[in-house]
């Protein structure tokens, strides 16, 4: 059983899997895109937005994360402010 098995994977191997694959460089008669300046100006502008973008994105990702430390305090609590009874802002008012 084992044998027919095997012999069968081999055919079916030598039927789907050519001898030889055979890949053709391009002819030098074919037309190669050679950029000119102008596309190379474009493409280095396109490049600098998106480095551009990339940094504010970093920036924006770091102004959230001190925002959200700053909300949030080591003992379960949060808001914008943190009032203390008696603080330094109660002592003004007296």
């Amino acid at each position: 059983m084992i044998v027919v098995i095997l012999l069968s994977t081999l055919v079916l191997a030598s039927v789907v899997w050519p001898e030889e694959i055979k890949e053709t460089p391009p002819s030098k008669n074919e037309d190669m895109w050679v950029p000119t300046e102008e596309d190379i100006a474009y493409q280095d502008s396109m490049y600098t937005i998106i480095q551009t973008t990339q940094d504010d994105i970093t920036e924006i990702k770091e102004d959230i994360v001190f925002i959200l430390e700053k909300l949030d305090y080591e003992d379960g609590t949060s808001d914008s402010i943190r009032y203390v009874k008696n603080g330094p802002i109660d002592k003004r008012r007296n």
